[in-house]
Protein backbone atom coordinates (compact mmCIF):
# COMPACT_ATOMS: atom_id res chain seq x y z
CA UNK A 1 0.00 0.00 0.00
CA UNK A 2 2.73 2.25 0.69
CA UNK A 3 4.18 1.53 -2.46
CA UNK A 4 1.10 2.34 -4.44
CA UNK A 5 0.59 5.23 -2.46
CA UNK A 6 4.24 6.60 -3.50
CA UNK A 7 4.10 5.90 -7.10
CA UNK A 8 0.25 7.80 -7.10
CA UNK A 9 2.16 10.61 -5.39
CA UNK A 10 -1.01 12.24 -4.10
CA UNK A 11 -1.42 13.74 -0.82
CA UNK A 12 -3.40 10.60 0.28
CA UNK A 13 -4.14 7.51 -1.27
CA UNK A 14 -7.31 5.47 0.71
CA UNK A 15 -7.74 1.58 0.63
CA UNK A 16 -10.52 -0.03 2.25
CA UNK A 17 -11.55 -3.77 2.55
CA UNK A 18 -15.01 -5.14 3.91
CA UNK A 19 -14.36 -5.89 7.97
CA UNK A 20 -14.67 -8.86 9.69
CA UNK A 21 -15.86 -6.86 12.68
CA UNK A 22 -19.02 -7.03 14.70
CA UNK A 23 -20.70 -3.93 13.41
CA UNK A 24 -18.48 -2.72 10.83
CA UNK A 25 -19.16 -2.25 7.31
CA UNK A 26 -14.92 -2.06 6.39
CA UNK A 27 -11.47 -1.30 7.63
CA UNK A 28 -9.45 1.98 6.22
CA UNK A 29 -6.29 2.93 5.87
CA UNK A 30 -4.82 6.41 3.86
CA UNK A 31 -0.76 6.68 3.21
CA UNK A 32 0.92 9.63 2.18
CA UNK A 33 3.62 9.21 -0.48
CA UNK A 34 5.97 8.70 2.04
CA UNK A 35 3.99 7.79 5.61
CA UNK A 36 0.99 6.06 7.00
CA UNK A 37 -1.36 8.56 8.36
CA UNK A 38 -4.23 8.18 11.16
CA UNK A 39 -7.42 9.76 10.26
CA UNK A 40 -7.73 11.40 6.71
CA UNK A 41 -10.94 13.27 5.81
CA UNK A 42 -10.94 13.73 2.22
CA UNK A 43 -10.16 10.30 1.34
CA UNK A 44 -12.89 8.83 3.81
CA UNK A 45 -15.45 11.10 2.29
CA UNK A 46 -14.19 9.48 -1.54
CA UNK A 47 -14.64 6.49 -0.43
CA UNK A 48 -17.84 6.47 0.48
CA UNK A 49 -18.70 8.36 -2.44
CA UNK A 50 -17.69 5.41 -4.15
CA UNK A 51 -19.29 2.79 -1.59
CA UNK A 52 -22.76 4.72 -1.80
CA UNK A 53 -22.61 5.02 -5.52
CA UNK A 54 -21.07 2.13 -7.33
CA UNK A 55 -20.55 -0.79 -4.98
CA UNK A 56 -23.62 -0.06 -2.20
CA UNK A 57 -26.29 1.79 -3.93
CA UNK A 58 -28.81 1.11 -1.27
CA UNK A 59 -26.90 1.85 1.57
CA UNK A 60 -27.78 5.06 3.59
CA UNK A 61 -24.65 4.72 6.33
CA UNK A 62 -21.40 2.92 6.73
CA UNK A 63 -19.24 2.22 9.70
CA UNK A 64 -15.59 2.36 9.01
CA UNK A 65 -12.69 0.95 11.22
CA UNK A 66 -9.58 2.86 11.16
CA UNK A 67 -6.50 3.75 13.43
CA UNK A 68 -8.34 6.49 15.19
CA UNK A 69 -11.58 3.82 16.14
CA UNK A 70 -14.49 3.76 14.08
CA UNK A 71 -15.67 6.50 11.74
CA UNK A 72 -20.23 6.73 10.70
CA UNK A 73 -20.49 8.23 7.61
CA UNK A 74 -23.99 9.14 6.24
CA UNK A 75 -25.26 10.10 2.96
CA UNK A 76 -27.67 12.88 3.07
CA UNK A 77 -29.26 13.85 -0.41
CA UNK A 78 -26.02 15.21 -2.32
CA UNK A 79 -23.73 16.11 0.70
CA UNK A 80 -21.95 12.98 2.68
CA UNK A 81 -21.83 13.47 6.72
CA UNK A 82 -18.89 11.97 8.72
CA UNK A 83 -18.37 11.99 11.99
CA UNK A 84 -15.04 12.09 13.73
CA UNK A 85 -13.36 12.14 16.68
CA UNK A 86 -13.05 15.61 18.58
CA UNK A 87 -9.08 16.40 19.43
CA UNK A 88 -9.55 19.65 20.85
CA UNK A 89 -5.94 21.10 20.92
CA UNK A 90 -4.72 23.01 23.85
CA UNK A 91 -2.31 26.19 24.11
CA UNK A 92 1.38 25.85 24.04
CA UNK A 93 4.65 27.97 24.02
CA UNK A 94 7.15 25.18 23.54
CA UNK A 95 7.19 25.09 19.46
CA UNK A 96 9.57 25.43 17.17
CA UNK A 97 11.57 28.78 17.95
CA UNK A 98 11.76 29.42 13.73
CA UNK A 99 7.75 28.44 13.50
CA UNK A 100 7.19 31.94 11.91
CA UNK A 101 10.22 32.08 9.76
CA UNK A 102 8.89 28.56 8.42
CA UNK A 103 5.52 30.19 7.88
CA UNK A 104 6.88 32.77 5.83
CA UNK A 105 7.47 35.63 8.58
CA UNK A 106 4.02 35.48 9.69
CA UNK A 107 2.56 37.37 13.06
CA UNK A 108 1.67 34.33 15.07
CA UNK A 109 -1.27 35.04 17.80
CA UNK A 110 -0.81 31.74 19.80
CA UNK A 111 0.56 28.14 19.00
CA UNK A 112 -2.12 24.94 20.38
CA UNK A 113 -1.40 21.70 19.91
CA UNK A 114 -2.78 18.06 19.49
CA UNK A 115 -2.08 15.84 17.01
CA UNK A 116 -0.90 18.79 15.11
CA UNK A 117 0.42 22.23 15.51
CA UNK A 118 -2.01 24.99 15.54
CA UNK A 119 -1.54 28.40 14.53
CA UNK A 120 -3.70 31.13 14.94
CA UNK A 121 -3.26 34.00 13.06
CA UNK A 122 -4.94 37.46 12.81
CA UNK A 123 -7.37 37.59 9.93
CA UNK A 124 -8.38 35.56 6.57
CA UNK A 125 -5.85 37.74 4.47
CA UNK A 126 -2.64 36.51 6.87
CA UNK A 127 -3.49 32.87 6.13
CA UNK A 128 -4.40 33.66 2.13
CA UNK A 129 -0.67 35.06 1.56
CA UNK A 130 0.91 32.69 3.94
CA UNK A 131 4.22 31.26 1.75
CA UNK A 132 6.01 29.25 4.00
CA UNK A 133 9.78 27.51 3.58
CA UNK A 134 9.01 23.82 3.01
CA UNK A 135 12.25 23.11 3.82
CA UNK A 136 12.22 24.54 7.52
CA UNK A 137 8.31 23.51 7.88
CA UNK A 138 9.98 20.06 7.02
CA UNK A 139 13.20 20.01 9.59
CA UNK A 140 9.95 20.78 12.49
CA UNK A 141 9.10 17.56 11.85
CA UNK A 142 5.86 18.92 12.57
CA UNK A 143 2.65 18.51 10.63
CA UNK A 144 0.84 22.16 11.13
CA UNK A 145 -2.42 23.81 10.52
CA UNK A 146 -3.09 27.65 10.29
CA UNK A 147 -6.44 29.34 11.28
CA UNK A 148 -8.27 32.73 11.51
CA UNK A 149 -11.71 33.80 11.15
CA UNK A 150 -13.30 33.86 7.99
CA UNK A 151 -15.27 37.05 6.40
CA UNK A 152 -17.89 35.14 4.66
CA UNK A 153 -17.75 31.75 6.91
CA UNK A 154 -16.59 30.95 10.73
CA UNK A 155 -13.19 30.61 10.09
CA UNK A 156 -10.65 29.53 7.26
CA UNK A 157 -7.87 27.00 6.89
CA UNK A 158 -4.45 25.66 5.48
CA UNK A 159 -2.35 22.38 6.17
CA UNK A 160 1.33 21.41 5.53
CA UNK A 161 3.01 18.25 6.36
CA UNK A 162 6.11 18.16 4.58
CA UNK A 163 7.14 15.84 7.12
CA UNK A 164 4.94 13.41 5.82
CA UNK A 165 5.31 13.90 2.37
CA UNK A 166 2.65 16.68 1.72
CA UNK A 167 3.62 20.31 1.26
CA UNK A 168 0.06 21.51 1.14
CA UNK A 169 -3.08 19.32 1.80
CA UNK A 170 -5.97 20.65 -0.56
CA UNK A 171 -8.82 19.81 2.17
CA UNK A 172 -7.94 18.04 5.11
CA UNK A 173 -11.09 16.67 7.68
CA UNK A 174 -8.23 15.17 10.35
CA UNK A 175 -7.49 18.89 10.94
CA UNK A 176 -10.71 19.82 11.03
CA UNK A 177 -11.31 17.32 14.20
CA UNK A 178 -9.22 19.98 15.56
CA UNK A 179 -10.10 23.22 14.28
CA UNK A 180 -13.66 22.47 15.06
CA UNK A 181 -13.45 22.44 18.91
CA UNK A 182 -11.03 25.17 18.54
CA UNK A 183 -13.17 27.24 16.93
CA UNK A 184 -16.18 26.36 18.91
CA UNK A 185 -14.63 26.95 21.89
CA UNK A 186 -13.62 30.50 20.70
CA UNK A 187 -16.94 31.31 19.34
CA UNK A 188 -19.15 29.58 21.17
CA UNK A 189 -20.94 27.99 17.92
CA UNK A 190 -21.64 24.68 18.10
CA UNK A 191 -22.46 24.68 13.88
CA UNK A 192 -20.03 26.37 11.78
CA UNK A 193 -19.37 26.79 7.88
CA UNK A 194 -15.52 26.58 7.19
CA UNK A 195 -13.42 27.41 4.00
CA UNK A 196 -9.59 25.69 3.76
CA UNK A 197 -7.82 28.13 1.38
CA UNK A 198 -5.59 25.56 -0.48
CA UNK A 199 -5.25 26.03 -4.50
CA UNK A 200 -7.96 23.43 -5.09
CA UNK A 201 -9.87 24.78 -2.25
CA UNK A 202 -13.14 23.38 -0.41
CA UNK A 203 -16.12 24.03 1.73
CA UNK A 204 -16.97 22.35 5.27
CA UNK A 205 -19.51 21.91 7.41
CA UNK A 206 -18.87 21.69 10.77
CA UNK A 207 -20.79 20.69 14.33
CA UNK A 208 -19.64 19.77 17.48
CA UNK A 209 -21.63 16.50 18.65
CA UNK A 210 -19.85 16.60 21.95
CA UNK A 211 -17.14 16.87 23.67
CA UNK A 212 -15.80 13.17 21.75
CA UNK A 213 -17.30 13.37 18.17
CA UNK A 214 -17.27 16.43 15.51
CA UNK A 215 -19.02 15.97 12.06
CA UNK A 216 -17.91 17.31 8.87
CA UNK A 217 -19.55 17.24 5.70
CA UNK A 218 -19.06 18.17 2.23
CA UNK A 219 -19.55 16.87 -2.13
CA UNK A 220 -17.77 14.49 -3.83
CA UNK A 221 -17.43 14.57 -7.38
CA UNK A 222 -16.66 11.88 -9.49
CA UNK A 223 -13.16 12.26 -11.13
CA UNK A 224 -11.77 9.15 -12.90
CA UNK A 225 -11.22 5.00 -12.69
CA UNK A 226 -8.84 2.86 -13.76
CA UNK A 227 -7.03 -0.42 -13.24
CA UNK A 228 -3.80 -1.05 -11.41
CA UNK A 229 -0.89 -3.79 -12.12
CA UNK A 230 0.52 -5.30 -9.95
Amino acid sequence: MQQLALENNLSETVFFVPSEKNGVDYDIRWFTPAVEINLCGHATLASAYVIFTILKKKKKSIIFSCQSGLLKVTRKKDYIEMEFPSWAPELITDYPSNLSAALGGVDIVAVYKNRDLLVELANETAVKKCSPDFTLLKATGEKIIITAPGKDCDFVSRFFAPAAGVDEDPVTGSAHSQLIPFWCNKLGKKKMKAKQLSFRGGEIGCEQLNEKRVLMSGQCVFYMEGEIKL
